[in-house]
């Protein structure tokens, strides 16, 4: 097995490491699968990260690990890779990459990154958004011809205040659909806009489409505005996800029938191939967000948060712990159990410093009042902020 191999693009060299490596244990694709990968849809995955600081989200042990989210670019670094100093509202900064050709997207990819995961802003304006994201999550159970009527919507919400939008599969469950717009308003504006949307596509379809941003309160596929945020990243066209499946660029006439578990890290490069990239024009259109922040301005006030008999199950490093301590829990509280339904069952990706942690909640919402358990003791009680400090939010 080769210590490293030397791979030659656009005139630069990019030195993989262990290129034999097994980063996804289900399939046996290799770190060099994932750099070819990436060299067949290079034009298409450049265009989702050109110019924007982009977060390295590390699978050093492999897509079955947790991945470590590395802000600041490492300090050991060829001198062709370029950073840009991002300021996040906790008042902490860091030199983030800024990938300008494919080299850096595979220096990246040697690093044990998977998916590639830009600011939706560039580096010569780290203020003012150059693009709207919407990431469509739905609740458990919520069937995928329920996402796609809903990423429908949100086009039809987008056109009719002007804005052309372009849809890609997540690579996981849910849906993205990004809006090219003028790098003119802040953040906030930015999320403002979006949850305009959201809300909007919720008064159109409610129950099938909602803005409501706690969990429990949710119903049908949520637009998730927050992905607007300044310290928010996702995925980018042509990140291959830890499911294997990638995020993939579609035109919309192919989105009523697409099938997400299609795209693939097999099948993709000979779709890129083929057919070229949907999204090659996107950077040719820019939009404006007056129409959408009208909208907004209009919508009033939201609606109260209800109160719903949550109790927390468990916190824990990682995920697999979390679901195991939910199965104790419901072993010893099987009729309640049986009761849930998949949406009440709340599972939080929270964010810590460099990595995120697992909070499993219940909504007892369909349990009778009178056998509703009381909040107990956590099955597993993991502090991630062991020298103490502010709790983290949901990523």
């Amino acid at each position: 097995m080769p210590d490293a191999q030397i791979v030659t693009v656009g005139g630069r060299e990019v030195r993989v490491t262990s290129p034999d490596r097994v980063v996804f244990p289900r399939t046996g694709h290799t770190k060099l699968d994932l750099i070819r990968f990436y060299e067949a849809v290079g034009d298409g995955a450049l265009r989702g990260v050109y110019g924007r600081p982009t977060v390295l989200k590390r699978y050093v042990h492999g897509v079955d690990g947790e991945p470590f989210f590395q802000k600041r670019a490492p300090s050991k670094r060829p001198g062709w890779i370029e950073v840009a100093e991002l300021r996040y509202p906790s008042g902490r900064s860091a030199e983030e990459v800024v990938p300008r050709d494919l080299a850096a997207v595979l220096w990246s990819v040697n690093l044990g990154c998977v998916d590639l995961n830009p600011h939706p802003v560039r580096a010569g304006d780290l203020d003012h958004p150059d693009e709207l994201r919407i990431d469509l999550d739905p609740v458990p159970g919520v069937p995928w011809e329920q996402i796609v009527d809903v990423a429908l919507l949100a086009r039809d919400v987008l056109a009719d205040v002007g804005l052309l939008s372009w849809p890609k599969t997540s690579g996981s469950r849910g849906f993205h659909i990004y809006a090219r717009i003028a790098p003119r308003w802040k953040f906030a504006d930015v999320r403002r806009a979006a949850e305009a949307v959201a809300r909007e596509a919720e008064r159109r379809a409610p129950g099938v489409a909602t803005s409501r941003w706690w969990k429990e309160e949710r119903q049908g596929v949520f637009l998730d505005f927050n992905q607007n945020a300044r310290d928010r990243t996702v995925a980018s066209a042509y990140s291959v996800r830890p499911t294997g499946m990638v995020s993939t660029p579609l035109r919309w006439d192919e989105v009523p029938g697409c099938d997400p578990s299609q795209f693939t890290i097999d099948t993709v490069p000979a779709r890129f191939l083929d057919g070229g990239d949907p999204w090659e024009d996107m950077d040719l259109t820019e939009g404006s967000l007056d129409a959408l922040l009208d909208l907004a301005d209009s919508q009033g006030a939201k609606a109260a948060r209800q109160v719903f008999p949550l109790i927390e199950i468990a916190r824990t490093e990682h995920k697999p712990e979390a679901l195991e301590a939910l199965e104790r829990w419901k072993s010893r509280h099987p009729e309640v159990a049986r009761r849930l339904e998949p949406a009440d069952i709340l599972v939080d990706a929270m964010r810590g410093r460099s990595s995120a942690w697992y909070r499993i909640r219940v909504n007892l919402r369909h349990v009778p009042e009178a056998e509703r358990p009381e909040q107990g003791p956590l099955e597993v009680d993991y502090n991630p902020w062991p020298a103490g400090g502010p709790w983290p939010t949901s990523p």
